[in-house]
């Protein structure tokens, strides 16, 4: 499985997520979005409708009549089997989550005020076995490059 830690340091996690997201769903994967705030939930579940003028990403929260059929859902936790079937995690308030560990692929976004329990994070997954980890940070310009 793979961990990929995203450093956000110059866009806002509104603005990385969804691009991630659609890539996660261009390619038919389907995305659990993981945050335990229910007023950030609120927050991603109107960002994924209005980020782009040109389009958005279909998506529901968790607890619906209609989460199977979600490309994208939007849950407070992690949990075991996420109803849409995901097979990638996001995990968005910067709260790492060894539950994404029974995912394929997860994304752990983080800014400043969370850097001292990513390190940690990192650290934690480094000799756990089938684990593979990404570090990626933005340049100046808001691209991201891998650093470890």
């Amino acid at each position: 499985m793979q961990v990929d830690f995203y450093h956000l340091t110059q866009l806002p996690l509104e603005r990385a997520l969804p691009r991630i997201a659609e890539r996660v769903v261009e390619t038919g994967g389907r995305l659990l979005i993981v945050a335990g705030e229910a007023s950030q939930r609120a927050k991603l579940d109107q960002l994924l409708w209005t980020y782009s003028p040109e389009s958005f990403l279909p998506h529901g929260q968790a607890g619906g009549p209609d989460d199977d059929r979600q490309p994208i859902l939007i849950a407070g936790e992690a949990g075991a089997a996420p109803a849409n079937g995901a097979k990638n995690i996001a995990l968005a308030d910067g709260v790492w989550r060894d539950e994404a560990l029974g995912f394929d692929r997860a994304f752990h976004f983080f800014d400043e005020d969370r850097i001292a329990e990513a390190r940690a994070a990192w650290k934690g997954l480094a000799n756990r076995e089938g684990v593979e980890r990404n570090y990626w940070k933005q340049n100046e310009q808001g691209r991201w490059e891998k650093a470890a």
